[in-house]
């Protein structure tokens, strides 16, 4: 399997969202995504776009403090995790995370890097960068699952 990956440049809030929701309707669980990029570069904006494209409707926050917040959808369980306030990498086995990966699970994991090799290698990977007033997103394939994934992200009309 050859990596697959995909660029595009997100003028707004409003195209990270409309990103996030056409990855929600993408995917098939079980999917792991790790979500790369500087402070305020649109990791929490794409996940709250992901769960409105799978249909949430309450309130989406941000697992900065509480490291984990947990979704259920009618299609997946969504983990959301935000590992940048963690001490040390050891830390993650004590948030027993190895639990939150079921077959109906999609695991996004911002600043995964803090406890890389304690997390499972992910399905997608997307790098977000600031560009202007926007966004560049690299989007990257590290696995079939992910491969159809971004195959089905770019079929979908914008």
């Amino acid at each position: 399997m050859g990596e697959f990956s995909w660029l595009m440049y997100l003028a707004d809030a409003s195209d990270t969202l409309a990103l996030g929701a056409r990855l929600g309707l993408a995917i098939d669980p079980p999917l792991t995504c790790n979500l790369g990029g500087d402070l305020g570069a649109g990791k929490t904006t794409l996940v709250r776009g992901f769960l409105r494209g799978l249909g949430h409707t309450g309130k989406v926050k941000s697992p900065t403090y509480g490291l984990v917040e947990h979704y259920q959808t009618d299609r997946c369980d969504v983990v959301h995790m935000d590992l940048y306030r963690l001490g040390h990498p050891q830390e993650v086995e004590f948030l027993a995370l190895r639990d939150l990966y079921t077959q109906r699970s999609v695991v996004m994991v911002e600043w995964p890097e803090r406890a890389a090799r304690y997390l499972p290698n992910p399905d997608l990977v997307l790098h977000f960068e600031v560009s202007g007033n926007g966004r560049t997103v690299t989007c990257m394939a590290h696995s079939q699952i992910g491969e159809t994934c971004l195959a089905r992200m770019r079929n979908q009309s914008t």
